[in-house]
């Protein structure tokens, strides 16, 4: 344990307080819930509040958007990585994937507006194409959720929602602005949205920029700038028989792509991209209505996405180029209610279509359906709340035969899934969980196909055509205590994995040296847990504590070879928050939090992964709003990350593996230095009758 570690364990004692720095009046908030808490797997279909909070026997963590905004990230995954159970995957600041209990890739479920975020999210340095200025909130379920979303559910589902929508007769227009130092970051967006005789709209325009970022290694790490631009469009109405609402979206990034030997263009300042860097755009069209059918209500979801990725050597012409097509729908129906017992009937699918434009190739061009249909229930008996269901699915994947590598596949799978919980409410504030979940993941393309050097992954990759789905059997035992001054929520879990894929080196190209991995599957098994504590000695008060950890581990393999890769280190966060409240005439909702996150060494590596020292990183953050006569001018953040500028890796940075700089003499890249930062948020309009 570093001297760092140690100084943290007696710097801090207890936290994971919730925490805000923007505390101005939010025009859209529904009542606070906190910033980390359990809430049922019925808030996926908009059940909310206290009540159903304490129902749910499923783990699930909810993220306000105001904790979101008073955060320092350079993207959304990073802003919800530092909670319990969840971590990143990251390629530099720009690219992040998000890793709930040790799993990530096609494990993880993206939705967004109600739809699965399809992105070709298989790929390491493949990040979400969304913006962060606009998420309303963020809920997060752990554990198999296949029942609700069918096949990659396998881990988990990071729900995206945009804020809700504002009162009638409101309108309300803002400007945020943000500077982050580690890399020059700028980043404004502007927004616009009313609530007026039925009708509802929204808009934002987006864009972030920044150059190279530095840290104590490194210095500048050259060739890691990001430019991104966004915008969104909505439009609906709301009528007694129900709602319809149009929602266009457009998200454009362009990271270049750090490589050992490779320079910045230009000045090290330059907010540019160099080469080689990517080009991404995805567009997505959503079609979301809400119908009233007697004592029951029906809700549907259409939507049409392309995402286009392009990789670039030289400026001109795009050596990869894939150009992803999906059409995804969700159609369910919630039964009326008897009594306290409740019913939800579904269907969703997908249809996709991948082509390769470029002259390169990572997979082969393919199509994908998907269809998949279940039930669920749930009811109150007494103390006890019930919950459960079933769900069947169908997959199929037709590859075709693309240049000499890629020869043709047809592949089927099915699929049954499903889960059965409870929850326990002996005494008043003490609740008692306990969840079986089954889930499955189908193969990815990536998974069954590659065959070639895929650059930004510093590898050579070959697939296997012969791979079974994944099927997991998810074990959950949840406490949670809820008192005047103290809430204390344990929450650990096992979850064993059959047929479970991975990558594992087996030697390297003869012509170029390059390592070669190959996609092999067994079984595995992961456990683990998450612990919380949160103290409320005074009002204005918040300390508190959690703790998570993963121990993931290949079955029937012995010693170093029964890890299982990108596994991540065990995390202890600490937090001290204190709420000024009103300063004065020209200060409101004032608050100062201090934190610590205390990353313990992770020596259980797979082949081809690095062992990874302890560290402590400490942060500092304020925010107010700014008052002239009584009337809101500005609601100002300032925050401090990474405060003594501590040289670290993070296990899961894939920087770590771009192979020797013979510049430090160490082996790939560090993680950002100190990064202090700015945020605010300007009123332009807000009208209320």
């Amino acid at each position: 344990m570093t001297k760092n570690t140690i100084a943290g364990l007696f710097i801090v004692v207890l936290c994971m307080a919730p925490s805000s720095l923007l505390g101005q009046t939010d025009p859209h908030a529904e009542g606070h819930l906190g910033d980390t808490l359990s809430i049922n797997e019925a808030v996926v279909t908009g059940l909310t509040g206290p009540t159903r909070l304490r129902e749910s026997p499923v783990p699930f963590s909810y993220i306000s958007g105001k904790s979101i905004r008073s955060q320092a990230s350079t993207n959304i995954v990073s802003a919800i990585a530092k909670y319990p159970g969840v971590s990143q995957i990251s390629t530099g600041p720009g690219i992040s994937k998000p890793v709930v209990r040790g799993l990530g890739y096609n494990r993880v479920v993206v939705i967004s507006d109600g739809i699965r975020q399809e992105g070709q999210q298989w790929g390491d340095e493949h990040g979400l194409e969304l913006d962060g200025n606009g998420v309303g909130s963020v809920e997060i379920l752990k554990g198999p959720a296949s029942l609700m979303y069918g096949s990659d559910a396998l881990a988990g589902v990071v729900l995206f929602k945009s804020a809700p929508e504002l009162a009638p007769g409101t309108i309300l227009s803002e400007l945020s602005t943000e500077y982050q130092s580690a890399s020059g970051l700028v980043g404004c967006s502007l927004s616009f949205e009313g609530n007026k005789d039925g009708f509802v709209w929204s808009g934002r325009v987006s864009d972030r920029g920044a150059h190279s970022y530095s840290n104590p290694v490194d210095g500048f790490v050259p060739n890691s700038q990001f430019r991104e631009r966004a915008a969104s469009l909505m439009g609906g109405f709301h009528r007694r028989w129900g709602s319809a609402h149009v929602r266009l979206t457009y998200f454009h990034q362009t990271p270049s792509i750090p490589e050992m030997g490779v320079e910045t263009e230009g000045s090290r300042y330059s907010y540019s991209h160099g080469t080689p860097f990517q080009g991404i755009h995805h567009y997505r069209a959503i079609i979301d209505d809400h119908f009233y059918v007697g004592e029951g209500s029906l809700t549907f979801h259409l939507a049409y996405q392309q995402n286009r990725r392009q990789e670039f050597e030289e400026e001109d012409e795009a050596e990869l180029d894939m150009k992803l097509s999906s059409v995804n729908w969700d159609l369910r129906y919630n039964l009326p209610q008897i009594s306290s017992f409740k019913v939800v009937a579904g269907a969703s699918g997908m249809l996709q279509r991948s082509r390769n434009m470029g002259e390169e190739a990572l997979v082969p061009d393919y199509g994908m359906t998907d269809a998949g249909a279940f039930v669920t229930a749930s009811g109150t008996f007494g103390k006890w709340n019930f919950s459960g269901g079933l769900r069947v699915d169908r997959r199929s994947l037709d590859s075709k035969e693309t240049g000499e590598r890629f020869t043709s596949l047809r592949r089927g799978f099915n699929a049954l899934s499903g889960s059965i919980g409870g929850v326990w409410h002996p005494v008043q504030g003490l609740d008692v969980r306990l969840n079986l979940a089954r889930g499955f993941r189908a193969p990815s393309i990536n998974e069954l196909c590659s065959n070639g050097e895929h650059e930004g992954t510093y590898r050579y990759e070959k697939g296997s055509s012969s791979l079974k789905s994944e099927y997991s059997l998810q074990g959950d035992l949840g406490v949670d205590y809820t008192g005047k001054c103290l809430s204390v929520s344990l929450s650990p879990f096992v979850n064993r994995i059959d047929n479970y894929i991975y990558i594992a080196p087996s030697g390297y190209c003869s012509d170029e040296g390059i390592p070669v991995y190959d996609y092999v599957q067994g079984d595995a098994r992961l456990l683990g847990g998450e612990a919380t504590v949160d103290i409320h000695p005074v009002k204005s008060l918040h300390l508190g504590n959690s703790f998570s950890f993963v121990d993931s581990r290949k079955l029937g393999k012995k010693g170093d070879e029964r890890w299982l890769p990108f596994t991540p280190a065990p995390r202890w966060t600490s937090e001290v928050m204190y709420e000024f409240g009103s300063i004065g005439r020209g200060l409101a909702n004032a608050e100062a939090t201090v934190r610590m996150e205390c990353f313990l060494s992770q020596n259980h590596v797979a082949e081809g992964e690095f062992k990874t020292p302890s560290y402590t990183l400490f942060g500092v953050s304020v925010g107010t709003d700014l008052l002239i006569k009584g009337k809101k001018l500005a609601s100002i953040s300032l925050f401090a990350d990474n405060l003594f500028n501590r040289a670290y890796q993070s296990h899961l940075n894939r920087l770590r593996y771009a192979g020797f700089n013979e510049a430090t003499g160490k082996e790939g890249f560090f993680d950002p230095g100190r990064n202090i930062g700015v945020k605010v948020v300007i009123p332009l309009v807000n009208i209320s009758e």
